[in-house]
């Protein structure tokens, strides 16, 4: 049999025989490190989320398999993810009490709508809706997110008892009782988060947090901390699921609909941001929409086990990469491992104290603060800053769907804002050649010169319902100063809809009944070019008057 080139795309990953051998170590090494990385972190995310320990094993067996079948990233891994967790954790806490039979019949539910939608998002190649949050509003999102996860697990560190409701209420119940915090429970807690990240410092692909949560485990069997009032995980059931559809009370659909939609969305940007992250191959585009259907899978597959929605996990995903792995049999090692640990090794993890796995969540909340992101936004843009602190501050006082759901609509209105502002520019020629470049917006002279009686202006942007009316407003303006010629420059008018031409169309005829030609030049895009023929804005610029460039134009109508 033809051995395949291990730098492709294999999606023969059940037949080992058709990997390079050299591919199947690096890919058995990589899903051994991706275990041990997983471990702990699926735990910590199911305690987040208001579930048992193995139910987070069992969403990330499903997410991994799932995709292994359906998706195309031979890195992503997809399992229990943080960032989604206290969302849907916290929308669904209003509906039923955390942890209870009601409330995880919910959570898979509406992992089953998630699984849904994201199959749909892969039909109707809806890959651009990764691209409706900014950079800011993203990272207000995750810093607003990594709040919730700090405050949620700063009871367990201390050695609290969880407190349910809002984040200021929980705060202010933690002030109240700081004098009954656990000093063996603080230890415990800190050691787990200073072992990470000093392990995170060595290497990233040291085991570190395995390390801290084995390092606790022990300490607590050791010194009987138990008996101080340390918490620990208890019996973990080793039993797996059998398939079955969840039940949930009609009442509570229309919330739950809502909620995926919010959680789609997310688990669809983070998901696209993934595999652009890590592509198959260098300058190839990732099939998002095909990862899409992948993850959508896993939700599923969760739905249908008793587990919650899954996610893309860039960290997990970069460990995959930085370890070697070649294809999606890195992430099968890892789910094997993790099933043979539920079935022979779930009584070590009893005496896992909730004050290490909250260390856990404490280290993941810190990754997803991106502060150095916030710096440089603010050392280049105070405005976009701004929209990164209302995002955090939103998803932080509000409401966690709440919250998500304002950041997607600011993200909206950040980019219609930008559409709005754009305005027609004046073009000037340079001297001793046949190049028209924008004149100065600082009301200086502009380095060029103007043809008597010329016009030369552009729209930079797409011609929308959004800006028309300030293009059409600008226009008029333009005309008072009453040109023979005016050539509108439209390279960056890549797209013009019905609205738009409209206004274009009685843009011209204005020209007209002011006395000056109107021409186009430089309508470069195919779209722009279809719409005007099919808008009839061609019918109204008439014969003659669309050229390649301005200077052509010029030559052809300007006034001698």
């Amino acid at each position: 049999m033809s051995q395949q080139n291990p730098s492709r795309p294999n999606r023969a990953w059940l037949f080992f025989p058709s990997l390079p051998q050299a591919a199947l170590r690096y890919d058995i090494a990589a899903g051994l490190t991706l275990a041990a990385i997983a471990i702990p972190e699926q735990m910590a995310t199911a305690r987040l989320a208001g579930f048992p320990p193995q139910i987070g094993f069992f969403a990330f067996l499903a997410g991994s398999l799932a995709f292994a079948a359906f998706g195309s990233s031979r890195f992503l891994s997809s399992g229990a993810d943080s960032t989604i967790a206290p969302i849907f954790a916290g929308a669904l806490a209003l509906l039923a009490t955390r942890g209870s039979p009601q409330f995880m019949a919910l959570a898979s539910f509406l992992a089953l709508l998630v699984g849904g939608i994201l199959a749909l998002g892969f039909l109707l190649r809806a890959g651009w809706v990764a691209d409706l949050l900014s950079v800011p509003v993203t990272t207000g999102f995750l810093a607003g997110i990594s709040i919730h996860i700090f405050i949620s697990q700063l009871p367990a560190l201390i050695g609290l008892p969880s407190v349910e409701g809002s984040e200021f209420y929980r705060v202010a119940e933690m002030a109240k009782h700081w004098r009954e915090a656990n000093p063996a429970a603080i230890a415990i807690g800190l050691g787990a988060l200073a072992t990470i990240i000093i392990g995170e410092k060595i290497s990233p692909k040291l085991p570190a947090a395995l390390i801290a949560l084995a390092g606790a485990a022990f300490a607590v069997r050791y010194f009987h901390l138990e008996e101080s009032g340390v918490a620990v995980l208890g019996k973990v059931s080793a039993e797996f699921p059998h398939p079955r559809f969840p039940e949930i009370a009609p009442a509570d659909l229309p919330h739950i609909v809502g909620l995926a939609i919010i959680i789609s969305v997310v688990i669809m940007v983070q998901t696209a941001a993934t595999s652009r992250s890590f592509p198959n191959e260098e300058g190839r585009a990732p099939d998002v929409d095909r990862d899409y259907l992948g993850v959508g899978a896993g939700c599923l597959l969760a739905g249908l086990v008793g587990a919650f929605a899954v996610d893309a996990s860039p960290p997990r995903t970069a460990i995959v990469s930085a370890t070697g792995g070649r294809s999606q049999l890195s992430s099968i090692v890892a789910a094997l491992v993790i099933a043979a640990l539920l079935l022979f090794g779930a009584s070590l993890l009893e005496h896992v104290p909730n004050a290490a796995l909250a260390g856990v969540l404490m280290f993941i909340a810190a990754r997803i603060f991106r502060l150095h992101v916030m710096r440089d936004i603010y050392s280049k843009t105070h405005g976009e800053f701004a929209l990164v602190a209302l995002t955090m501050a939103a998803v932080v006082a509000l409401p966690v769907q709440t919250g998500v759901s304002l950041s997607i609509l600011a993200s909206l209105l950040h980019g219609v804002w930008t559409t709005t502002r754009s305005r027609l520019i004046t073009f000037a020629r340079l001297p001793g050649s046949s190049v028209w470049w924008p004149c100065t917006s600082s009301g200086a002279e502009p380095y060029g010169e103007r043809l008597e009686g010329v016009l030369v202006t552009a729209f930079q942007a797409p011609l929308s319902f959004l800006n028309a009316y300030g293009f059409q407003n600008d226009l008029r303006k333009a005309i008072e100063e009453k040109p023979k010629l005016v050539v509108l420059e439209a390279s960056n008018i890549v797209e013009i809809d019905y609205t738009a031409a409209r206004i274009l169309s009685q843009a011209i005829e204005d020209c007209r009944a002011a006395g000056a030609d109107f021409a186009v030049a430089r309508l470069e895009s195919v779209r722009a070019q279809e719409a005007f023929a099919r808008y009839g804005v061609m019918r109204t610029l008439g014969e003659g008057r669309l050229f390649r460039s301005v200077d052509e134009a010029t030559k052809a109508l300007a006034p001698k």
